[in-house]
């Protein structure tokens, strides 16, 4: 008689008895669940496995689909590794370069293709990635020691790879082959190409977009979204990269093992400070600007961004003088109401707007006002006796997650008025074939902040960053285009910094709770990193309003 094993699958709802070693695929296959849009990856006792795993002892099960950000990175590393195959088969002294998330899709950098990045290429690696997906290739998940990845990665020139394995230290490793190529990626595959769907490769400047399903919608791509000011950002990046010599994950742990954190620390703190300084100059060259508008999602370091630029506004001869925008918030029983019947904070119709254009208004006409005082313990908007009036050459800065919605400020003047992303819109790569979400890294600086300064347990920050995030797309990227300027917060080695106060928040997140998945998932990444202690870090770095020690006063 077989051994059986049981198995609760949240998706039924029901425990369900399967053979000892069957695997996720052959329970899928069993327990014939609708899923329209096919299994992708399952949650095994709260952490994310591919399908090919197998079961030898009760467990919880819950399979994901590309509806969920689990799944789609599941279905979205699949497909990185297609194209990786795809370009290796037509140019095969080529190499490829899986870059940044942009107009929803991601840039990748093919070289060595001896050829400009055209229709024509585009098209012949689309054609030949749907031939790879046809033919229902599988992926094979390959165990071994350490030493001997690292040996067949060198071989095959994948010299990011063995870089990343060699700084982590650990006897057994895995990696991936598709066919003849081999890659690794830090999470699961699919079963096989065939369970790749729906694609798109386009041209895109001097490389290709690879776009994806959308989520809401997985029988359509996801709508492209123009985004030439912040591809510009990630190109100035690459430069800063190159001044560095640090692209990847592997050579950041080599830099640190070689006592270079703190020239790494100093470089990019220049220039991320001269980057500040050259925003600071444009703003003070035009007489007009008079309202600095700073915008930028949760985590962004636009709090002490806004301050650095109103230290060098000072030292361009303007006087900065910042307006909280938190104080214009309505009373409670006036804020708008999310689907769920709460108080949707994130609206902009939370905030009082014809107040505050009127203060704008005044203060710009050189009269004087009093500035509101929002008491969030009663919910009501208050008098300060907090009595202002601006100078001619003051700047007003106003920042704030709305700064940039044209809804806030459509009645002050276009000319007087300075828009300003900020964000961490990109800083490392793991390897070539392995992005780091820039979603990840504010995530992590948000963990690490609400855990020092607001109490939180990183279970209770990562419970609330999905309605986080759904607040970021409605209300403040459709509007990150409209910025004069794009500040990227993000520093090249954060990451390592971050890794000593994050890691230990995250090791408390209890295996018994759904956030233990992205718990897990990020523990996985930070430990790639080597730890870069915090020391050398100046006062005045974006990276102290999360970990402490800055000189500004928040």
């Amino acid at each position: 008689m077989s051994k059986t094993v049981n198995i609760f699958c949240h998706n039924t709802g029901r425990t369900h008895k399967v053979p000892l070693g069957f695997r996720l695929d052959d329970v899928f296959e069993m327990l014939e669940l609708d899923m329209p849009y096919g299994c992708t990856s399952a949650r095994v006792n709260n952490k994310v496995e591919g399908l090919h795993y197998a079961i030898f002892s009760d467990k919880d099960v819950e399979f994901l689909d590309i509806r969920s950000q689990s799944g789609l990175r599941t279905y979205t590393r699949s497909l990185f590794f297609v194209l990786y195959k795809a370009t290796k088969d037509l140019y095969p002294n080529s190499s490829l370069r899986i870059d940044t998330s942009v107009s929803n899709g991601y840039y990748c950098q093919p070289t060595g293709i001896d050829e400009p990045v055209t229709e024509d290429v585009a098209a012949r690696l689309r054609r030949r990635m749907q031939e790879i997906i046809d033919a229902n290739i599988p992926f094979h998940r390959i165990s071994c020691h350490t030493e001997d990845a690292i040996r067949l990665f060198r071989e095959r020139g994948l010299d990011a790879k063995a870089d990343l394995l060699e700084g982590m230290g650990e006897l057994y490793t895995f990696y991936y082959t598709l066919d003849d190529c081999v890659d690794y990626f830090y999470g699961s595959l699919l079963i096989n190409t065939g369970q790749i769907g729906l694609f798109g490769l386009e041209p895109f400047y001097d490389g290709l977009l690879l776009r994806l399903p959308d989520p809401e919608n997985p029988k359509r791509l996801k709508p492209m979204r123009e985004q030439g000011k912040m591809f510009n950002v990630f190109q100035e990046q690459h430069r800063w990269q190159q001044i560095l010599g640090v692209r990847t994950v592997g050579e950041l742990n080599r830099a640190t093992d070689a006592g270079l954190f703190n020239s790494l620390i100093n470089v990019s703190e220049a220039l991320q400070e001269k980057r500040i300084s050259a925003i600071a100059d444009r703003i003070a060259s035009d007489e007009r600007k008079k309202v600095v508008l700073i915008a930028g999602p949760s985590s962004s370091g636009k709090t002490t961004f806004s301050k650095r630029l109103a230290v060098q506004l000072w030292a361009c001869g303007k006087r900065p003088v910042a307006i909280e925008m938190d104080n214009y918030f309505v009373d409670r029983e006036k804020t708008p109401l999310d689907k769920d019947g709460e108080y949707d904070f994130e609206s902009i119709k939370a905030l009082n707007i014809p107040l505050l254009e009127k203060h704008i208004k005044a203060l710009l006409r050189g009269e004087e006002v009093e500035l509101p005082k929002y008491n969030f313990q009663t919910g009501l908007s208050e008098r300060s006796g907090v009595k202002l009036r601006v100078p001619s050459d003051a700047i007003i800065i106003l920042e704030g997650i709305h700064a940039l919605n044209p809804m806030l400020t459509k009645n002050i003047p276009a000319e007087t008025k300075f828009k300003i992303y900020a964000s961490a819109l990109t800083s490392i790569l793991l390897d070539n074939h392995n992005y780091v979400p820039t979603t990840d890294n504010r995530l992590l600086r948000r963990i690490v902040r609400d855990h020092k300064y607001r109490g939180y347990s990183a279970t209770e920050t990562i419970r609330r960053w999905p309605s986080v995030r759904a607040g970021e797309e409605k209300w403040i990227f459709p509007f990150q285009e409209e910025a004069d300027e794009m500040m990227n917060t993000a520093l090249l080695f954060e990451l390592a910094v971050l890794r000593t106060q994050a890691l230990p928040l995250l090791e408390q997140v209890p295996q018994n709770v759904p956030e233990y998945s992205e718990a897990h998932r990020l523990r996985r990444f930070l430990s790639y990193l080597k730890p870069i202690p915090d020391h050398g870090l100046p006062p005045t770095s974006l990276l102290r309003e999360f970990l402490g020690g800055s000189t500004f006063n928040y």
